[in-house]
């Protein structure tokens, strides 16, 4: 198991049937780190107020955690839009895990990013919660399309991940214009504070790029693209997209993710 210096987490949706727990099970399986930072949308109370689906993998999701942090490894949790109820026990800790509204991490390297789950860059989340509520219900509606789809695919021999979420948000032009806006709005805010970079989730496009001198990294998520983030003793930091058999790295945010044969 390779050890790294911290995980960085977000956009989990437990509590959801579209939550890929069993990935995430074998990535949490695969490296052993001394910080694990769950940056929002861990657990899905918006989608669980309509019903509720919670695995088997699921709850061993959450005993993982739990017991890492026994183990002595720093477990962070940055509560998200989709588990907002939570960002009233700000300060709290709960079974080790200390719950906080934004965290500014230090890297090996010096360099400081801040952790956040990144609803605060969002305005239609922000001031038109309806449409997110709206936005969010199809989003999953994608996303179990996109299973069947995957099994016709798997059917006939082809084994790279496809994801329908993903390739929408590439050709929707507006959707392309939201992620960019994100991103400046996100960077701005770091470089705002003085810090180097920036780490969050909320929007589901994982990348790591330079945006005006800093730093923009986004975890991803654990419904669709099953994607994290690294950082290593050295403290840089890398994009890893978990697949069952190895994972790969994601280079570009336009990239399609790598084929597994």
């Amino acid at each position: 198991m390779p050890t790294v210096r911290s995980i960085f987490l977000s956009d989990i949706h437990l509590g959801t049937r579209a939550c890929q727990a069993d990935r995430l099970l074998e990535f949490l399986r695969s490296y052993v780190a001394e910080n694990v930072f769950l940056i929002g949308d861990i657990v899905d109370f918006w989608s669980m107020r309509r019903s509720v689906v919670w695995t088997a993998d699921q709850n061993t999701v959450v005993q993982k955690i739990l017991r890492r942090a026994r183990r002595g490894e720093r477990i962070v949790f940055i509560p998200g839009n989709h588990d907002e109820v939570l960002r009233d026990y700000l300060g709290i800790n709960f079974g080790d895990i200390e719950v906080v509204g934004e965290y500014v991490h230090p890297l090996a390297d010096g360099r400081r990013f801040l952790l956040l789950h990144g609803d605060e860059f969002d305005q239609i989340t922000r001031h038109h919660r309806w449409v997110a509520v709206l936005g969010d219900a199809m989003y999953n509606v994608l996303v179990r399309l996109n299973s069947v789809i995957s099994f016709a695919r798997r059917r006939f021999g082809m084994t790279c991940y496809w994801s329908l979420a993903g390739y929408a948000k590439r050709r929707v032009k507006k959707a392309l214009q939201f992620i960019f806006d994100f991103e400046e709005s996100a960077s701005h805010a770091a470089r705002q504070r003085g810090l180097d970079g920036i780490i969050c989730g909320h929007i589901h496009s994982a990348v790591i790029r330079e945006v005006d001198g800093v730093t923009y990294a986004n975890c991803g998520d654990w419904v669709d693209s099953c994607t994290a983030i690294v950082e290593h003793l050295d403290g840089r930091l890398e994009l890893i997209a978990w697949d069952s058999q190895e994972p790969a790295v994601i280079i570009a945010q336009d990239e399609e993710p790598a084929c597994v044969l």
